[in-house]
């Protein structure tokens, strides 16, 4: 893991010959540019549909009736130039959300031939799913709040010299802070477990492979890693039912510690032995890969992908078979009034290296790592912020637990999942997002019974060519099955941007 980080880390921080032009390149000489937005949303059931609430970059909520009015300033990076800034501030005042006051993004950057660095909590996706009709990254997906981070990256694929244009690299590397240990106090209550000051640090590599002036097949892929570590833990003793305040260490050594996995922790607690004799945090990652085909001259392309998400070092590699998997395919069609781009996908993470975890000891010196456990973790009440898993939301997010524990209760799954979109009229676009899911529970809460989930979106843009930077936008959305529960809802959101 320490070489796989490094190599990482030198790729992000490389910087090599621009690979293609960037829509950025068009952008008009006035480049602030302004957004306000007011959002309202209805619904009937015991809570807000699913795909009203999740991938919305955590700008939702629960509550049957909810909404927001948001408002944001941005200078947009110009990528035609060898050096360019740019910043955001964006705000909203939600009504019935778990805050009452928003800033969801806040960040400055600076650009420097290929490598951005950028200060602050932006909206930031990455991978390989397609960012408005997939079901979601298994990483780091558009499901929770923006993390306040410091972050280098080279955010496209640059060619890689003297390789005639056939492999390009990108690749990025953070540090940040999560915001949300006030929200998981109140959450979990006085007896419940939280964490304050939660630290954050993410890093990926990806490359790609292909010249598509020579031959339309474009093989990419990539590794990521996340990681959680420092911050103050808040518990009951899992052996005594003791009040327990856990203190993890945070300073730059601890910070190397987790850039390059070794161990850490604090040695007198021995509350943190597992930190100590493994690696210091919560270190999660994904290996992805993405295969297009897409003919020159043709107005359509065909792309099949698959993300393997690993929670520990044997499912990293190949200690154990890799059973769980998102695959998926996107078809981007030919010109037409119908549609223009339907995704599949295929989501299992029931295996997780199987049903049993032992940690050897002197009289049983085996070694069994199984019951990975996706996205939580015995300190750092799991991956989420704010509530919303920062992976695939079809494992149910803990905003969504009654009983305000912060873990993830539905993480044993198999769904299939459709999205396709579509302009049936210039000034008209619309999306459909379709979800069927299957709930095992998770193997140390499984489910008495198989429980089923039905999610769906239809959600129609009207951007009328009279009001330049108008846009409405309706969703409407509908649960059902004995997960989630039955529910019916809509939102409505009107919009205006435009550049100063």
């Amino acid at each position: 893991m320490k070489k796989l980080s490094l190599a990482i880390i030198l790729a992000a921080m490389s910087a090599t010959i621009p690979a293609h032009g960037n829509i950025f390149d068009n952008i008009p000489d006035s480049t602030y540019r302004y957004n306000v937005e007011a959002n309202a949303a209805l619904s009937s059931g015991e809570h807000t549909p699913f795909w009203l609430v999740n991938n919305r970059f955590g700008l939702s909520s629960l509550d049957k009736s909810n909404g927001y009015l948001r408002a944001g300033l941005f200078k947009e990076m110009k990528y035609d130039r060898r050096f360019s800034w740019d910043f955001g501030v964006d705000l909203a005042v939600p009504y019935h959300y778990t805050s009452k006051f928003v800033v969801q993004q806040l960040y400055a950057g600076i650009r420097y031939r290929s490598l951005n660095l950028t200060i602050g909590s932006r909206e930031w996706s990455n991978g390989i799913v397609n960012a408005e009709l997939s079901s979601g990254d298994m990483l780091f997906s558009q499901n929770s709040r923006p993390i306040p981070q410091v972050m280098l990256e080279m955010p496209h694929y640059n060619y890689v010299p003297l390789t005639n244009k056939w492999l390009a690299v990108k690749g990025y590397i953070s540090m940040g802070m999560y915001t949300d240990w006030r929200w998981q106090r109140n959450y979990a209550g006085p007896q419940g477990d939280f964490i304050e000051h939660r630290l954050f640090h993410s890093k990926g590599l990806f490359l790609r492979g292909g010249n598509p002036d020579r031959f339309p097949l474009i093989v990419e892929g990539g590794l990521e890693m996340g990681a959680q570590f420092g911050g103050t833990l808040h518990r009951n003793s899992p052996t005594t039912g003791e009040r327990q305040v856990i203190k993890f260490p945070h300073g730059i050594k601890d910070m190397i510690k987790v850039i390059f996995p070794t161990g850490g922790g604090d040695s007198n607690d021995p509350n943190q032995m597992g930190e100590i004799t493994n690696v210091y945090g919560n270190h999660l990652g994904q290996w992805s890969l993405a295969a297009t085909w897409q003919p020159k001259d043709r107005d359509w392309s065909i792309r099949m992908y698959y993300e393997h998400y690993f929670d520990d070092h044997s499912m990293m590699f190949f200690d154990h078979a890799w059973k769980d998997m998102l695959l998926g395919t996107e078809i981007n069609l030919p010109k037409n009034p119908v549609a223009s781009t339907f995704v599949y996908e295929y989501l299992i993470t029931k295996d997780q290296s199987g049903p049993v975890y032992w940690d050897h000891t002197p009289e049983i010196p085996e070694q069994v790592s199984g019951r990975d456990d996706y996205y939580n973790h015995y300190l750092y009440t799991g991956w989420q912020h704010w509530g919303m898993g920062q992976g695939n939301p079809l494992l149910i997010s803990p905003i969504y637990n009654a009983d305000g524990t912060l873990s993830f209760m539905h993480n044993r799954i198999k769904g299939h999942h459709f999205g396709w979109k579509g302009s049936p009229h210039p000034d008209i676009d619309y999306r459909v997002l379709m979800s069927y899911t299957r709930s095992w529970g998770s193997y140390s809460t499984p489910t008495p019974n198989v429980l089923h989930n039905f999610n769906a979106l239809l959600e129609v843009t009207y951007h009328p060519h009279q009001f330049k930077g108008w846009k409405a936008r309706l969703g409407l959305a509908a649960d059902g099955g004995r997960l989630l529960g039955k529910s019916f809802g809509a939102m409505l959101t009107i919009s205006k941007s435009g550049w100063l």
